[in-house]
């Protein structure tokens, strides 16, 4: 249709846009946060590190140069070869190998405790704080008996009950972070329960694991993500501190905890024995922690300055 003035009238008029106006497309929040975690250089480092561990440990039994457990006595303690580049242990394991079959062992042991903590904390969490009342109550006072205790002696105290072993020793450990997943999930869901659209889908009828599961649930998903973060950096430690002491991983499996333990015995001799699981176990915690620090930048942050 043709208006008398010549304008085609089906057609929109644009409208001129003056020098300086910024054309912004909209962004999802998904994609938004992926841009402000990457554009996080340190976050970005470490998750780069992390992955370059958790390829080389997965990859182990492809790339080692040796067996985590061949022997070979007549090569003991030796320095950096071309044979061994990182040297042997007192047993003539090479000490590279072990490393990256020991990183495999100890970031599953890792995983697996905290995958325990989410199982047991998420659900109980989201349970106590959107119902409240004698349950919330009742979680509350055995989260709080829980964590009067160190993890560490409390977990050494359910391995001495249970026996040694590091599946023992993950589990137990599991059990004991529980009550720290649930205090995060816990607080973000009494946050999330006073908001209006939640009000909303209960005055219409909706049922309360509908609302638990597509409303409260993707709205903690960035505080519990962030906390499995810093588990997990604690949880490594933990595993380190717990194979140390013999309570973990038990020979001939190798892990970075049990190297530093083995390595311990022949501090005067050999250092370096030392040196390469304690550099492994340092830089793997760092990138835990910078990458739970970019999330929760990435999560909180809803604007940007350009």
């Amino acid at each position: 249709m043709t208006h008398s003035d010549g304008i085609d009238v089906r057609k929109p008029v644009s409208t001129p846009v003056e020098d300086g106006d910024d054309l912004v497309e909209p962004v999802s929040r998904g994609r938004a946060i992926v841009r402000r975690f990457r554009a996080n250089r340190s976050a970005a480092v470490g998750g780069g590190l992390l992955l370059a561990i958790i390829i080389v440990t997965t990859a182990a039994p492809i790339i080692a140069p040796y067996g985590p457990a061949q022997v070979d006595i007549s090569d003991r303690l030796s320095g950096p070869t071309p044979e061994h580049w990182l040297g042997t242990d007192t047993l003539g394991r090479d000490t590279l190998s072990r490393l990256m079959h020991g990183g495999r062992v100890s970031l599953a042991a890792a995983g697996l405790s905290v995958a325990i903590a989410t199982v047991i904390g998420l659900p109980l969490g989201l349970v106590s704080g959107y119902f409240g009342g004698i349950v919330d109550w009742l979680l509350d006072r055995a989260a709080d008996v829980l964590m009067a205790f160190p993890a560490i002696i409390l977990t050494i105290a359910i391995i001495a009950a249970v026996g040694p072993g590091l599946t023992t020793a993950m589990v137990s450990l599991g059990i004991v972070y529980a009550p720290r997943m649930y205090r995060v999930v816990r607080g973000s869901t009494l946050e999330v329960r006073r908001e209006v659209y939640i009000e909303a889908s209960t005055s219409i009828g909706t049922p309360s694991l509908m609302i638990l599961r597509k409303r409260v649930l993707p709205n903690i998903l960035p505080a519990t993500l962030v906390q499995l973060s810093f588990l997990l950096a604690s949880a490594l430690l933990a595993e380190v501190t717990i194979s140390l002491l013999g309570l973990g991983a038990l020979p001939p499996t190798a892990s970075w905890g049990s190297m530093l333990g083995q390595a311990f015995l022949e501090m005067r001799g050999s250092p370096s024995l030392a040196v390469y699981p304690g550099i492994a176990i340092a830089i793997a915690t760092l990138c835990f922690n910078l990458i739970g620090d970019g999330l929760r930048d990435a999560f909180g942050r809803e604007t940007r300055k350009s």
